[in-house]
């Protein structure tokens, strides 16, 4: 006969604080920049979805339960992402949210951040990626113009490309 068994006896402090430790963890240092790789990945355009810099909402902005506080208000962050969603050919069928007007959205992916990409070993939304070529060479949908303009690069630029990958 199965046993009840009582719950886990958490009243949510414990909850709350690893939350506030998350939002308090910061993305690495970037390593050694390299100028040229940058250029490339702009002129790529690489940098339409995986955009350099944005900014943090304005402070009392309201988002569901959150606030933005004063100290997280109007920051410049460089996070390598609009957050957005987009169909790079890669999505997982799974809609954002249920409901018809959701369905749309099954094929898209919201871009990663590419901060701290330098410290992953495993790519892309679903992980099947271990290499950066691999994961850009997966990149169709909307993002097939930046793919085919990648596989235009000389030898040189594709290099000068991944050291500056790798300094995120």
């Amino acid at each position: 006969m199965p046993r009840s068994v009582d719950g886990p006896g958490d009243d949510g402090v414990d909850v709350k604080a690893f939350a506030n430790f998350m939002r308090s963890t910061k993305a690495p240092p970037r390593g050694g920049a390299d100028g040229q790789g940058e250029k490339v990945f702009m002129q790529v355009g690489c940098a339409t979805c995986h955009t350099p810099s944005i900014a943090t909402a304005p402070p009392g902005t309201v988002a569901g339960s959150l606030v933005v506080p004063e100290a997280l208000g109007n920051k410049i962050i460089h996070p390598y992402s609009d957050y957005l969603l987009h169909d790079i050919g890669t999505g997982d069928g799974i809609p954002v949210l249920p409901g018809a007007e959701y369905a749309g959205t099954a094929a898209q992916m919201r871009t990663a951040p590419l901060w701290a990409l330098r410290t992953r070993n495993r790519l892309m939304h679903d992980g099947l990626s271990f290499a950066k070529q691999e994961a850009i060479e997966r990149h169709a949908g909307q993002a097939a113009t930046v793919t085919q303009a990648y596989q235009a690069l000389t030898e040189a630029q594709r290099a000068a490309l991944l050291r500056f990958l790798d300094s995120l």
